[in-house]
């Protein structure tokens, strides 16, 4: 299986077409996007078009070792590919939340871009009362830098986010990578 990145509990694969269909319905599924973000109404077409510019996203299917999916991850550029600044997202199916499935899908994908990028930092961004993506963050390896005052506009509501960034020198090897096809 091309692009794929192994785990121990979870693999990443990149997402295909065959994959539009559940992605479209995730991204439309309040309980799977997230309470902490924005809401959002994508057809099938929007979610190909995020696939068709490989500079502004990759998108991975987080799977358990029996095939379930479970969950996406990506990462992106945050301002431009030649600023080489990375941000990762991620969320998981409400039902296979604090399993230990996120903080790895986390870490196989900071190892990955650690030892195929030439980045210094990856950055990831959560609303200020995600307290379970925080936790995730901080047992990667990520340091909370500071908040975003009214950054993102959440059910009527305008929120802060909080900031947080592993540097390349704080991670200095693989975790948990095991293998990538």
């Amino acid at each position: 299986m091309i692009g794929l990145l192994e785990g121990k509990n979870v693999n990443l694969k990149i997402v295909e077409k065959e994959d539009l269909p559940l992605l479209t319905e995730w991204f439309n599924n309040l309980g799977v996007f997230g309470e902490y973000n924005p809401v959002h109404q994508m057809s099938r077409t929007d979610v190909e078009k995020i696939l068709d510019n490989p500079h502004e996203e990759k998108l991975y299917i987080i799977e358990k070792k029996d095939g379930n999916k479970i969950g996406f991850i990506s990462h992106f550029y945050v301002l431009h590919v030649a600023v080489r600044q990375l941000e990762i997202g991620f969320s998981l199916v409400p039902s296979e939340r604090g399993k230990g499935y996120g903080t790895e899908a986390l870490q196989l994908m900071v190892d990955y871009l650690f030892l195929s990028k030439d980045v210094m930092r990856i950055q990831a961004q959560t609303d200020q009362r995600n307290k379970a993506s925080q936790k995730i963050l901080e047992k990667v390896g990520f340091k909370k830098e500071g908040a975003l005052r009214k950054s993102f506009f959440i059910r009527g509501e305008w929120q802060d986010d909080y900031v947080y960034s592993i540097l390349r020198e704080e991670w200095k090897e693989p975790k948990i990578l095991t293998r990538t096809t």
